[in-house]
């Protein structure tokens, strides 16, 4: 079983829920991030598991990879891409929020 993939799924779903993540239109920026994060892990996991810094159980991935990296290290460059702006946008309400009541 790919168990790697169920930890990637249950922790993107718990994160989806905690921030109350609504799926949305992305927009260039947003995909233009994504595409560079995703090339970044493809060309850094390849080279972590090329100079086996780093390897893989064959029974816990799904065996797909994209470059020496299976896929499911790419759900968090993805993730990223969603969580962070998210976060973003919720730290900074509150301190313009503070920023106001404090002036």
């Amino acid at each position: 079983m790919a168990t790697y993939l169920i930890i990637n799924l249950v922790f993107i779903a718990t994160v989806l829920i905690a921030f109350k993540i609504t799926p949305r239109k992305p927009s260039k920026k947003l995909l233009l991030t994504a595409a560079m994060l995703v090339i970044l892990t493809a060309v850094f996991d390849s080279l972590l598991v090329a100079f086996d810094i780093i390897d893989y159980n064959p029974q816990l991935i799904l065996g797909v990879r994209i470059g020496k990296a299976p896929v499911e290290d790419f759900f968090y460059a993805v993730l990223a891409v969603v969580l962070v702006p998210t976060v973003w946008n919720l730290t900074g309400n509150r301190q313009e929020k503070r920023h106001d009541r404090d002036n």
